[in-house]
Protein backbone atom coordinates (compact mmCIF):
# COMPACT_ATOMS: atom_id res chain seq x y z
CA UNK A 1 0.00 0.00 0.00
CA UNK A 2 1.39 3.22 -1.02
CA UNK A 3 0.72 6.70 1.03
CA UNK A 4 1.58 10.09 0.08
CA UNK A 5 0.58 13.79 -0.20
CA UNK A 6 -0.45 15.15 -3.13
CA UNK A 7 1.87 17.95 -3.84
CA UNK A 8 1.65 21.01 -5.91
CA UNK A 9 3.93 19.07 -8.78
CA UNK A 10 1.35 16.34 -8.95
CA UNK A 11 -1.68 18.67 -9.66
CA UNK A 12 0.23 20.74 -12.45
CA UNK A 13 0.93 17.21 -14.44
CA UNK A 14 -2.36 16.09 -14.17
CA UNK A 15 -3.33 19.72 -15.55
CA UNK A 16 -0.50 19.62 -17.99
CA UNK A 17 0.60 22.68 -16.95
CA UNK A 18 4.24 20.87 -16.10
CA UNK A 19 6.06 18.02 -18.43
CA UNK A 20 6.24 14.99 -16.52
CA UNK A 21 3.79 12.62 -14.70
CA UNK A 22 4.83 13.86 -11.41
CA UNK A 23 6.27 12.07 -8.37
CA UNK A 24 2.75 10.15 -7.45
CA UNK A 25 2.13 8.69 -11.37
CA UNK A 26 6.33 7.92 -11.57
CA UNK A 27 6.07 5.55 -8.56
CA UNK A 28 2.73 3.81 -9.65
CA UNK A 29 4.87 3.34 -12.90
CA UNK A 30 7.42 2.04 -11.55
CA UNK A 31 6.66 -0.33 -8.50
CA UNK A 32 3.59 -2.85 -8.18
CA UNK A 33 0.84 -1.53 -5.44
CA UNK A 34 -2.49 -3.54 -4.39
CA UNK A 35 -3.88 0.45 -3.62
CA UNK A 36 -3.18 4.16 -2.89
CA UNK A 37 -3.90 6.22 0.05
CA UNK A 38 -3.74 9.37 -0.79
CA UNK A 39 -3.70 12.69 1.81
CA UNK A 40 -4.62 16.36 -0.02
CA UNK A 41 -4.92 19.99 1.94
CA UNK A 42 -6.04 21.06 -1.79
CA UNK A 43 -9.69 21.89 -2.93
CA UNK A 44 -11.92 19.24 -3.47
CA UNK A 45 -12.33 19.58 -6.89
CA UNK A 46 -8.44 19.89 -7.94
CA UNK A 47 -8.19 16.20 -5.48
CA UNK A 48 -11.22 15.37 -7.58
CA UNK A 49 -9.18 16.02 -10.97
CA UNK A 50 -6.20 14.72 -10.06
CA UNK A 51 -7.87 11.19 -8.68
CA UNK A 52 -9.32 10.96 -12.04
CA UNK A 53 -6.48 11.64 -14.29
CA UNK A 54 -4.47 8.99 -11.99
CA UNK A 55 -6.97 6.51 -12.35
CA UNK A 56 -7.56 6.94 -15.94
CA UNK A 57 -3.63 6.14 -16.67
CA UNK A 58 -3.41 2.81 -14.37
CA UNK A 59 -3.56 3.52 -10.95
CA UNK A 60 -4.68 1.04 -8.58
CA UNK A 61 -7.72 2.00 -6.67
CA UNK A 62 -7.18 5.27 -4.78
CA UNK A 63 -8.45 6.21 -1.25
CA UNK A 64 -8.30 10.41 -1.10
CA UNK A 65 -8.18 11.71 2.06
CA UNK A 66 -9.20 15.57 2.62
CA UNK A 67 -6.87 17.33 5.08
CA UNK A 68 -7.70 20.81 5.09
CA UNK A 69 -5.48 23.05 7.16
CA UNK A 70 -4.09 26.59 6.97
CA UNK A 71 -0.44 25.96 7.15
CA UNK A 72 1.44 23.20 5.54
CA UNK A 73 4.07 23.68 7.61
CA UNK A 74 2.40 22.85 10.72
CA UNK A 75 3.77 19.80 12.18
CA UNK A 76 0.80 18.72 14.52
CA UNK A 77 -1.99 18.50 11.79
CA UNK A 78 0.45 16.99 9.72
CA UNK A 79 1.33 14.27 12.11
CA UNK A 80 -2.56 13.65 12.85
CA UNK A 81 -3.15 13.40 9.43
CA UNK A 82 -0.65 10.85 8.54
CA UNK A 83 -1.54 9.02 11.90
CA UNK A 84 -5.08 8.73 10.80
CA UNK A 85 -4.31 7.68 7.19
CA UNK A 86 -1.57 5.34 8.29
CA UNK A 87 -4.47 3.51 10.89
CA UNK A 88 -6.86 3.62 8.57
CA UNK A 89 -4.87 1.90 5.90
CA UNK A 90 -4.41 -0.89 8.55
CA UNK A 91 -8.21 -0.87 9.57
CA UNK A 92 -8.55 -1.34 5.83
CA UNK A 93 -5.98 -4.09 4.63
CA UNK A 94 -5.15 -4.94 8.27
CA UNK A 95 -2.41 -4.83 10.00
CA UNK A 96 0.26 -7.18 8.60
CA UNK A 97 -0.23 -4.97 5.27
CA UNK A 98 3.26 -3.90 3.63
CA UNK A 99 3.37 -0.13 3.95
CA UNK A 100 5.07 2.03 1.37
CA UNK A 101 5.58 5.63 1.88
CA UNK A 102 6.44 8.41 -1.06
CA UNK A 103 8.21 11.30 0.72
CA UNK A 104 8.80 13.33 -2.23
CA UNK A 105 5.77 15.41 -2.97
CA UNK A 106 4.47 17.76 0.35
CA UNK A 107 6.12 20.29 2.21
CA UNK A 108 9.61 19.35 3.82
CA UNK A 109 7.10 19.06 7.25
CA UNK A 110 5.52 16.45 5.54
CA UNK A 111 8.27 14.75 4.70
CA UNK A 112 9.85 14.88 7.76
CA UNK A 113 6.89 13.56 10.03
CA UNK A 114 6.68 10.66 7.31
CA UNK A 115 10.29 9.80 7.66
CA UNK A 116 9.75 9.58 12.03
CA UNK A 117 6.41 7.58 11.58
CA UNK A 118 7.76 5.40 9.14
CA UNK A 119 11.23 4.31 11.16
CA UNK A 120 9.05 3.99 15.01
CA UNK A 121 5.39 3.35 15.29
CA UNK A 122 4.53 2.19 11.44
CA UNK A 123 7.51 0.65 10.28
CA UNK A 124 7.29 1.26 6.06
CA UNK A 125 9.67 1.07 2.97
CA UNK A 126 10.24 5.00 2.52
CA UNK A 127 10.55 5.86 -1.43
CA UNK A 128 11.14 9.13 -3.75
CA UNK A 129 11.61 9.92 -6.88
CA UNK A 130 13.12 12.55 -8.80
CA UNK A 131 13.09 13.10 -12.67
CA UNK A 132 16.88 12.37 -13.20
CA UNK A 133 17.50 9.47 -10.39
CA UNK A 134 14.08 7.71 -10.86
CA UNK A 135 12.40 5.77 -8.54
CA UNK A 136 14.46 4.49 -5.52
CA UNK A 137 14.04 3.71 -1.68
CA UNK A 138 15.25 5.70 0.81
CA UNK A 139 18.22 4.30 3.07
CA UNK A 140 17.68 6.05 6.65
CA UNK A 141 20.75 4.25 8.39
CA UNK A 142 19.88 4.91 12.09
CA UNK A 143 17.06 3.75 14.65
CA UNK A 144 15.25 7.33 14.77
CA UNK A 145 13.53 5.56 17.85
CA UNK A 146 16.32 4.18 19.61
CA UNK A 147 19.15 6.95 18.58
CA UNK A 148 16.75 10.78 19.06
CA UNK A 149 14.67 9.58 22.46
CA UNK A 150 15.87 12.23 24.64
CA UNK A 151 18.53 10.46 27.35
CA UNK A 152 17.02 12.59 30.15
CA UNK A 153 13.42 11.09 29.39
CA UNK A 154 15.18 7.61 29.34
CA UNK A 155 17.23 8.03 32.20
CA UNK A 156 13.49 9.53 34.09
CA UNK A 157 11.57 6.23 33.00
CA UNK A 158 14.69 4.06 34.58
CA UNK A 159 14.35 5.65 37.92
CA UNK A 160 10.69 5.30 37.75
CA UNK A 161 10.58 1.66 37.13
CA UNK A 162 13.55 1.15 39.60
CA UNK A 163 11.29 3.06 42.60
CA UNK A 164 8.12 1.26 41.37
CA UNK A 165 9.30 -2.39 41.47
CA UNK A 166 11.39 -1.50 44.54
CA UNK A 167 14.52 -1.84 43.34
CA UNK A 168 17.89 -0.74 44.95
CA UNK A 169 19.81 1.94 43.04
CA UNK A 170 21.95 0.55 40.43
CA UNK A 171 25.49 0.46 40.42
CA UNK A 172 27.28 2.52 37.55
CA UNK A 173 29.38 -0.53 36.05
CA UNK A 174 25.44 -1.91 35.39
CA UNK A 175 24.15 1.62 34.27
CA UNK A 176 26.90 2.04 31.82
CA UNK A 177 25.95 -1.86 30.14
CA UNK A 178 24.42 -0.58 26.69
CA UNK A 179 21.22 -1.71 26.09
CA UNK A 180 17.84 -0.86 25.94
CA UNK A 181 15.85 -4.09 24.10
CA UNK A 182 13.53 -5.85 26.58
CA UNK A 183 15.54 -8.74 27.05
CA UNK A 184 18.81 -6.65 28.08
CA UNK A 185 16.99 -4.64 30.48
CA UNK A 186 15.21 -8.05 32.32
CA UNK A 187 18.80 -9.18 32.25
CA UNK A 188 20.11 -5.50 33.83
CA UNK A 189 17.11 -6.26 36.37
CA UNK A 190 17.67 -9.39 37.72
CA UNK A 191 21.51 -8.43 38.00
CA UNK A 192 20.49 -5.38 39.96
CA UNK A 193 18.33 -7.22 42.25
CA UNK A 194 21.04 -9.79 43.03
CA UNK A 195 24.14 -7.84 43.17
CA UNK A 196 23.53 -6.43 47.42
CA UNK A 197 22.88 -10.12 48.26
CA UNK A 198 25.74 -12.52 49.06
CA UNK A 199 24.42 -15.22 46.91
CA UNK A 200 25.45 -17.57 43.96
CA UNK A 201 24.99 -16.21 40.59
CA UNK A 202 24.37 -18.41 37.46
CA UNK A 203 25.17 -16.49 34.22
CA UNK A 204 23.66 -18.06 31.28
CA UNK A 205 24.83 -16.61 27.26
CA UNK A 206 26.54 -17.61 24.15
CA UNK A 207 30.40 -16.53 23.84
CA UNK A 208 30.55 -12.87 23.49
CA UNK A 209 27.26 -11.72 25.34
CA UNK A 210 29.38 -10.13 27.82
CA UNK A 211 29.11 -12.47 31.38
CA UNK A 212 32.28 -11.33 32.35
CA UNK A 213 31.08 -7.84 32.04
CA UNK A 214 28.09 -8.78 34.16
CA UNK A 215 30.51 -10.57 36.80
CA UNK A 216 32.10 -7.65 37.21
CA UNK A 217 29.41 -5.24 37.62
CA UNK A 218 27.72 -7.28 39.78
CA UNK A 219 30.60 -7.39 41.84
CA UNK A 220 30.84 -3.72 41.87
CA UNK A 221 27.10 -3.20 43.28
CA UNK A 222 27.60 -5.86 46.19
CA UNK A 223 28.88 -5.43 49.80
CA UNK A 224 32.26 -6.84 48.38
CA UNK A 225 33.06 -4.08 46.25
CA UNK A 226 36.26 -3.50 47.78
CA UNK A 227 37.69 -6.69 48.15
CA UNK A 228 39.32 -8.71 45.13
CA UNK A 229 37.74 -9.96 41.66
CA UNK A 230 39.50 -12.98 41.04
CA UNK A 231 38.26 -14.37 37.51
CA UNK A 232 39.63 -17.68 36.45
CA UNK A 233 38.65 -19.43 33.23
CA UNK A 234 37.73 -23.20 33.85
CA UNK A 235 38.23 -24.31 30.09
CA UNK A 236 41.69 -22.95 29.85
CA UNK A 237 42.68 -24.60 33.27
CA UNK A 238 45.52 -27.04 32.26
CA UNK A 239 44.81 -31.16 33.01
CA UNK A 240 46.36 -32.38 35.86
CA UNK A 241 46.65 -28.59 37.84
CA UNK A 242 43.07 -27.93 37.76
CA UNK A 243 42.67 -28.71 41.60
CA UNK A 244 46.35 -26.91 42.80
CA UNK A 245 44.84 -24.19 40.89
CA UNK A 246 41.95 -23.78 42.79
CA UNK A 247 41.85 -24.91 45.98
CA UNK A 248 46.02 -24.35 46.01
CA UNK A 249 48.96 -27.10 47.30
CA UNK A 250 51.52 -27.37 50.34
CA UNK A 251 55.05 -27.89 49.08
CA UNK A 252 55.82 -31.82 47.99
CA UNK A 253 52.30 -32.03 47.02
CA UNK A 254 53.17 -33.25 43.54
CA UNK A 255 56.36 -33.34 41.71
CA UNK A 256 57.54 -30.01 40.58
CA UNK A 257 55.60 -28.30 44.00
CA UNK A 258 58.62 -26.60 45.13
CA UNK A 259 56.86 -24.00 47.46
CA UNK A 260 53.49 -23.78 48.98
CA UNK A 261 50.85 -21.86 46.65
CA UNK A 262 47.31 -20.64 47.37
CA UNK A 263 44.69 -21.31 45.22
CA UNK A 264 42.19 -19.10 43.78
CA UNK A 265 39.57 -19.24 46.40
CA UNK A 266 42.13 -18.16 49.04
CA UNK A 267 43.23 -15.20 46.70
CA UNK A 268 39.64 -14.12 46.79
CA UNK A 269 38.53 -14.34 49.92
CA UNK A 270 36.90 -10.88 50.95
CA UNK A 271 35.79 -10.34 46.88
CA UNK A 272 34.20 -12.38 44.33
CA UNK A 273 34.99 -15.43 42.83
CA UNK A 274 33.91 -15.85 39.01
CA UNK A 275 34.39 -19.27 37.40
CA UNK A 276 34.16 -18.22 33.79
CA UNK A 277 32.66 -21.19 31.71
CA UNK A 278 32.32 -23.56 34.68
CA UNK A 279 30.89 -26.51 32.72
CA UNK A 280 34.42 -27.19 31.57
CA UNK A 281 35.55 -28.34 34.84
CA UNK A 282 35.97 -32.09 35.28
CA UNK A 283 33.62 -33.80 37.59
CA UNK A 284 36.00 -34.64 39.98
CA UNK A 285 36.75 -31.37 40.51
CA UNK A 286 32.81 -30.48 40.66
CA UNK A 287 32.46 -33.07 43.86
CA UNK A 288 35.24 -30.44 45.67
CA UNK A 289 33.60 -27.52 44.78
CA UNK A 290 30.54 -28.26 45.71
CA UNK A 291 32.12 -29.20 48.99
CA UNK A 292 33.51 -25.78 49.26
CA UNK A 293 31.07 -24.33 48.59
CA UNK A 294 28.81 -25.85 51.13
CA UNK A 295 31.24 -25.76 54.12
CA UNK A 296 33.31 -22.00 53.08
CA UNK A 297 36.92 -23.98 53.36
CA UNK A 298 39.50 -25.44 51.18
CA UNK A 299 41.96 -27.94 51.68
CA UNK A 300 45.49 -26.86 49.99
CA UNK A 301 46.60 -30.86 48.00
CA UNK A 302 49.07 -32.03 50.81
CA UNK A 303 46.87 -30.86 53.01
CA UNK A 304 45.12 -32.27 56.10
CA UNK A 305 44.05 -28.77 57.40
CA UNK A 306 41.01 -26.67 56.14
CA UNK A 307 41.13 -23.09 55.58
CA UNK A 308 38.14 -20.98 56.14
CA UNK A 309 37.52 -18.67 52.85
CA UNK A 310 35.29 -15.78 52.40
CA UNK A 311 34.46 -15.79 48.86
CA UNK A 312 31.08 -15.00 46.85
CA UNK A 313 30.50 -16.98 43.67
CA UNK A 314 30.00 -16.25 40.03
CA UNK A 315 29.78 -18.62 37.35
CA UNK A 316 29.19 -18.14 33.89
CA UNK A 317 28.70 -21.00 30.91
CA UNK A 318 27.95 -20.70 27.48
CA UNK A 319 26.51 -24.38 27.65
CA UNK A 320 22.93 -25.52 28.50
CA UNK A 321 23.68 -26.71 32.07
CA UNK A 322 20.07 -28.47 32.41
CA UNK A 323 21.33 -30.80 29.49
CA UNK A 324 24.79 -31.27 30.70
CA UNK A 325 23.00 -32.16 33.68
CA UNK A 326 21.12 -34.56 32.18
CA UNK A 327 23.95 -36.05 30.13
CA UNK A 328 25.48 -36.89 33.39
CA UNK A 329 28.45 -33.94 32.56
CA UNK A 330 27.51 -31.61 35.49
CA UNK A 331 26.68 -32.93 38.89
CA UNK A 332 22.77 -32.03 39.75
CA UNK A 333 23.87 -30.65 43.37
CA UNK A 334 26.29 -28.29 42.01
CA UNK A 335 24.09 -27.13 39.51
CA UNK A 336 21.34 -26.28 42.08
CA UNK A 337 23.67 -24.97 44.36
CA UNK A 338 25.39 -22.49 41.57
CA UNK A 339 21.84 -21.43 40.44
CA UNK A 340 21.04 -19.33 43.38
CA UNK A 341 20.42 -16.63 40.97
CA UNK A 342 20.34 -17.26 37.43
CA UNK A 343 20.56 -14.53 34.40
CA UNK A 344 20.24 -15.22 31.16
CA UNK A 345 22.33 -12.86 28.53
CA UNK A 346 20.41 -12.45 25.01
CA UNK A 347 22.44 -12.97 21.80
CA UNK A 348 22.88 -9.76 19.96
CA UNK A 349 20.63 -10.71 17.37
CA UNK A 350 17.73 -10.65 20.32
CA UNK A 351 18.57 -7.60 21.23
CA UNK A 352 16.19 -5.39 18.61
CA UNK A 353 17.48 -1.54 19.03
CA UNK A 354 20.78 -2.24 20.69
CA UNK A 355 23.15 -2.41 17.95
CA UNK A 356 23.23 1.03 16.77
CA UNK A 357 24.38 2.34 19.95
CA UNK A 358 26.94 -0.05 20.28
CA UNK A 359 28.42 0.30 17.15
CA UNK A 360 28.52 4.00 17.58
CA UNK A 361 30.13 2.92 21.42
CA UNK A 362 32.90 1.03 19.85
CA UNK A 363 33.63 3.40 17.33
CA UNK A 364 34.14 6.10 19.67
CA UNK A 365 36.43 3.58 21.92
CA UNK A 366 38.25 2.06 18.84
CA UNK A 367 38.77 5.76 17.70
CA UNK A 368 40.29 7.25 20.80
CA UNK A 369 42.31 3.89 21.32
CA UNK A 370 43.86 4.17 18.47
CA UNK A 371 43.94 8.12 17.81
CA UNK A 372 47.91 7.81 19.26
CA UNK A 373 48.75 5.60 16.59
CA UNK A 374 50.76 6.70 13.43
CA UNK A 375 48.69 6.73 10.12
CA UNK A 376 45.72 5.93 12.07
CA UNK A 377 42.85 8.70 10.62
CA UNK A 378 40.12 8.90 13.48
CA UNK A 379 36.91 7.03 11.54
CA UNK A 380 33.28 7.76 10.27
CA UNK A 381 30.62 4.63 9.35
CA UNK A 382 29.12 5.86 5.77
CA UNK A 383 25.39 4.79 5.27
CA UNK A 384 26.34 1.71 3.07
CA UNK A 385 28.61 0.41 5.94
CA UNK A 386 26.26 0.95 8.63
CA UNK A 387 23.42 -0.51 6.99
CA UNK A 388 26.14 -3.69 6.06
CA UNK A 389 26.77 -4.02 10.08
CA UNK A 390 23.56 -3.65 10.88
CA UNK A 391 22.22 -6.63 8.28
CA UNK A 392 25.38 -8.79 9.95
CA UNK A 393 24.25 -12.00 12.13
CA UNK A 394 27.16 -11.09 14.80
CA UNK A 395 27.06 -14.99 15.53
CA UNK A 396 29.90 -13.87 17.68
CA UNK A 397 27.83 -11.34 19.71
CA UNK A 398 29.32 -8.18 21.39
CA UNK A 399 32.60 -9.47 20.99
CA UNK A 400 32.35 -9.98 17.38
CA UNK A 401 31.16 -6.30 17.06
CA UNK A 402 34.13 -5.04 18.88
CA UNK A 403 36.85 -6.54 17.31
CA UNK A 404 35.31 -6.04 13.58
CA UNK A 405 34.93 -2.12 14.49
CA UNK A 406 38.38 -2.66 15.88
CA UNK A 407 39.79 -3.66 12.69
CA UNK A 408 37.99 -1.16 10.64
CA UNK A 409 39.35 2.03 12.34
CA UNK A 410 42.45 0.39 12.36
CA UNK A 411 42.53 -1.09 8.50
CA UNK A 412 40.29 1.23 6.58
CA UNK A 413 42.55 3.14 4.07
CA UNK A 414 39.98 6.20 4.26
CA UNK A 415 38.53 8.42 7.23
CA UNK A 416 34.73 7.46 5.68
CA UNK A 417 34.94 3.39 6.15
CA UNK A 418 32.83 2.34 2.79
CA UNK A 419 30.65 -1.18 2.96
CA UNK A 420 33.77 -2.84 0.89
CA UNK A 421 35.97 -1.88 3.73
CA UNK A 422 33.68 -3.77 6.41
CA UNK A 423 32.67 -6.70 4.05
CA UNK A 424 36.93 -7.18 3.76
CA UNK A 425 36.66 -7.13 8.15
CA UNK A 426 33.94 -9.34 8.63
CA UNK A 427 35.12 -12.98 9.77
CA UNK A 428 33.56 -16.47 8.41
CA UNK A 429 32.17 -17.89 10.92
CA UNK A 430 32.13 -21.48 11.85
CA UNK A 431 28.62 -21.56 12.65
CA UNK A 432 26.24 -23.82 10.84
CA UNK A 433 24.49 -22.24 8.11
CA UNK A 434 20.42 -22.88 9.41
CA UNK A 435 21.24 -21.01 13.07
CA UNK A 436 23.46 -18.16 10.93
CA UNK A 437 20.17 -18.03 8.69
CA UNK A 438 17.32 -18.07 11.30
CA UNK A 439 19.13 -16.42 13.83
CA UNK A 440 19.52 -13.45 12.14
CA UNK A 441 17.36 -9.79 13.12
CA UNK A 442 14.05 -8.53 11.81
CA UNK A 443 14.14 -5.62 9.59
CA UNK A 444 17.48 -3.82 9.03
CA UNK A 445 17.33 -5.06 5.10
CA UNK A 446 16.47 -9.02 5.85
CA UNK A 447 15.15 -10.31 2.59
CA UNK A 448 13.46 -13.36 3.06
CA UNK A 449 13.83 -14.64 -0.56
CA UNK A 450 17.47 -14.47 -0.79
CA UNK A 451 17.78 -16.29 2.82
CA UNK A 452 15.87 -18.95 1.89
CA UNK A 453 17.90 -19.28 -1.68
CA UNK A 454 21.36 -18.84 0.42
CA UNK A 455 19.95 -21.97 2.75
CA UNK A 456 18.69 -23.89 -0.43
CA UNK A 457 22.16 -23.67 -1.97
CA UNK A 458 24.08 -24.50 1.01
CA UNK A 459 22.69 -27.87 1.81
CA UNK A 460 22.53 -28.72 -2.30
CA UNK A 461 25.82 -28.15 -2.53
CA UNK A 462 26.97 -30.21 0.63
CA UNK A 463 25.44 -33.31 -0.59
CA UNK A 464 26.33 -32.77 -4.31
CA UNK A 465 29.83 -32.69 -2.61
CA UNK A 466 29.08 -35.27 -0.50
CA UNK A 467 27.52 -37.60 -2.67
CA UNK A 468 30.40 -37.17 -5.65
CA UNK A 469 27.62 -35.87 -7.47
CA UNK A 470 25.49 -38.74 -7.25
CA UNK A 471 22.07 -36.97 -7.88
CA UNK A 472 19.98 -40.00 -6.06
CA UNK A 473 22.15 -40.02 -3.16
CA UNK A 474 22.44 -36.36 -2.32
CA UNK A 475 18.13 -36.05 -3.22
CA UNK A 476 18.68 -38.43 -0.04
CA UNK A 477 20.40 -36.70 1.92
CA UNK A 478 18.65 -33.92 2.12
CA UNK A 479 15.02 -34.78 1.70
CA UNK A 480 13.87 -34.81 -1.60
CA UNK A 481 11.99 -37.65 -3.20
CA UNK A 482 14.10 -38.31 -6.61
CA UNK A 483 16.83 -37.18 -8.73
CA UNK A 484 14.40 -35.07 -10.69
CA UNK A 485 13.23 -33.16 -8.08
CA UNK A 486 16.53 -32.44 -7.28
CA UNK A 487 17.65 -31.46 -10.17
CA UNK A 488 14.50 -28.62 -10.28
CA UNK A 489 15.91 -27.57 -7.33
CA UNK A 490 19.76 -26.72 -8.63
CA UNK A 491 17.72 -25.11 -11.26
CA UNK A 492 16.09 -22.87 -9.13
CA UNK A 493 18.91 -21.87 -7.10
CA UNK A 494 21.55 -22.19 -9.90
CA UNK A 495 23.32 -24.76 -8.09
CA UNK A 496 25.65 -26.95 -10.46
CA UNK A 497 27.69 -30.61 -9.93
CA UNK A 498 31.06 -29.86 -8.43
CA UNK A 499 33.53 -29.98 -11.12
CA UNK A 500 35.21 -33.12 -11.28
CA UNK A 501 32.51 -35.13 -9.97
CA UNK A 502 30.17 -37.78 -11.80
CA UNK A 503 26.74 -37.27 -12.63
CA UNK A 504 23.73 -39.56 -12.07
Amino acid sequence: MLLAWIGQTDLDCAAGKRQGTGPIASVVAARAFDALVLLSNYAAERNRRFTHWLTGAGSPPVHLRSEPFDDPTDYGAIHDAAVRALDFTRETYGADADLAVHVSPGTPAMQAVWVLLAKTRYPAELIQSHAQTGVRTVSVPFDIAAEYVPALLRETDEKLARLSAGLPPASPALERIIGRSPLMVRARTRAQRVAPHDVTVLIEGESGTGKELFARAIHTGSRRLRGPFEEVNCGALPDGLVESLLFGHERGAFSGADRTRAGHFEAASGGTLFLDEVGELPLAVQVKLLRVLQERTVRRLGSDRDIAVDVRIIAATNRDLRAEVAAGRFREDLFYRVATGVIRLPSLRERPGDLTPLIDHFLAAANRKFADQPGVEQKTLSPPARNLLLRHAWPGNVRELQATIDRLVLWAPNPAVTADDVQEELLATVRDAPADLLGRPLGNGLELPKLVADLARHYLERALAEAAGNKTRAAELVGLPSYQTLTNWMNRYQVKVPVGKRRR
